[in-house]
């Protein structure tokens, strides 16, 4: 029995693998491997590579008004910054710094002149007035970082309350100045200030001096500021009526601002 039923499974399973197999080849239509003649299937280069292309650059403009191309090409900018270099006729370069002029100059600083004016306050009684026509504000901020910096030692931190004296003495001279001469006034608002940071050195001194004198001598401090105080008032005065048209005319009222002036100023400096 078990021999009968093993032929007859082996039977039905040949008969249902070979009806399988002509499907699978109806639905599978596989073609036929091709050898070329040399016995060995061709292989296809992998490893083949393409050529570079040169990159993508947009054309250039033909018109002189249009802007060129800049390339990033090193080469390019290395040659065109040698070319830059030598000049447009090839002679050397076309600007060089010992042609510039120095960096104080083109900030409008002149030491010269503002040590001339300077030098010229230290003699009260000798002013030289034609150093003092050319009004300039490097002078006076200088001698006003000085006045803070002296303040600064005596422990007082006094930056805002110096610069605003400054400006509010300033504006006070040029408004009594333009009031008593009126129309015929030529003395304008950047002079006034001018004038009065130069004249500005005494209190500077009087700052450093007062360091060294002690704050028990009530009466020398005094004495002291007020010697200063009248050095500062004719030194500004006689600079005021020397520039201002008329201003002899009216040298009492004037001195009697600049009094009030640097009373204030030498007030802050000894208190």
């Amino acid at each position: 029995i078990f021999k009968v039923l093993n032929r007859e499974f082996a039977i039905s399973f040949l008969f249902c693998f070979g009806e399988n197999t002509e499907k699978m080849t109806k639905d599978f239509a596989v073609p036929p491997v091709v050898f070329p003649s040399g016995g060995s299937p061709a292989v296809p280069n992998v490893q083949q590579r393409r050529a570079p292309t040169a990159p993508y650059q947009p054309p250039r403009p033909s018109g002189p008004s249009s802007i060129p191309f800049m390339s990033f090409d090193m080469g390019s900018a290395a040659a065109a910054s040698s070319a830059t270099q030598a000049g447009p006729f090839g002679g050397g370069s076309s600007a060089s710094f010992e042609d510039e002029e120095p960096l104080l100059d083109e900030l409008g600083i002149h030491p010269d002149q503002i040590w001339k004016k300077t030098r010229s306050i230290l003699n009260p009684f000798r002013i030289n007035q034609t150093v003092h026509r050319d009004s300039d504000l490097s002078g006076p901020i200088f001698l006003y970082l000085a006045l803070c910096l002296f303040q600064l030692l005596a422990g007082k931190i006094q930056f805002g309350v110096i610069l605003g004296w400054v400006v509010v003495s300033s504006i006070f001279l040029y408004i009594v100045y333009n009031m008593l001469a009126g129309r015929n006034g030529n003395l304008n608002l950047h002079t006034c200030t001018s004038l009065v940071g130069y004249s500005l050195l005494p209190v500077v001194i009087l700052s450093a001096v007062s360091l060294f004198v002690p704050q028990g001598a009530g009466p020398a401090r005094f004495v002291l500021a007020a010697a200063f105080v009248l050095w500062a008032t004719r030194a500004c005065s006689n600079l005021v009526v020397s520039l201002a048209d008329g201003g002899e005319e009216h040298r009492g009222l004037i001195s009697y601002a600049c009094f009030l002036i640097y009373t204030l100023f030498s007030l802050v400096v000894i208190f």
